[in-house]
């Protein structure tokens, strides 16, 4: 079966975004594949009615799905001490280590916010339309979220590096 025209090139220009979006949600390289091949199964029979302008409704979907699946797996759910993970530069591990840590105390909404924004660089209304929900909603999911990373961090790592 093809791909309608276009899919495959907004794959391909919008895939390493994906993949990043997906890790942060999720916590984990291969649950972010897993995620953005999902999400990408689900948007296919859209395609022709949001090709112009698929961003939005590609993120929306990868979260609802991925709520879904924090719903289906969180009895299942195993933390570990090691990350098998490797990232292609060497920041501080243990600053990234507590930042993932904290993000994943969030309640799905609150983190789906929290990425968005600050590691996506999304507006208010941007989050709004890509969740489907009133833009105070998001403010105040922000507010909650950035609350409780600021409790769970130590001072030196802080929130700082999320809020700049």
């Amino acid at each position: 079966m093809a791909t309608p025209d276009g899919f495959a090139e907004f794959v391909v220009a919008r895939q390493a975004a994906l993949l990043r979006t997906a890790y942060l949600l999720t916590g984990h390289a291969q649950d972010a594949e897993d995620l953005v091949q999902t999400t990408l199964v689900k948007v296919v029979p859209q395609w022709r009615r949001i090709r112009d302008d698929p961003e939005a409704y590609v993120r929306r979907v990868m979260v609802n799905e991925n709520i879904s699946r924090w719903r289906r797996r969180r009895w299942r759910e195993q933390s570990t001490d090691t990350v098998p993970e490797q990232l292609a530069h060497e920041p501080d591990r243990a600053e990234l280590m507590a930042v993932r840590d904290a993000l994943r105390t969030l309640a799905p909404r609150q983190r789906a916010v929290i990425v968005l924004r600050y590691y996506e660089g999304f507006s208010e209304a941007e989050i709004a339309a890509t969740l489907g929900i009133a833009q105070g909603t998001v403010k105040s999911q922000a507010r909650a979220g950035l609350a409780s990373l600021r409790r769970a961090l130590p001072a030196e790592d802080g929130v700082g590096s999320l809020t700049s």
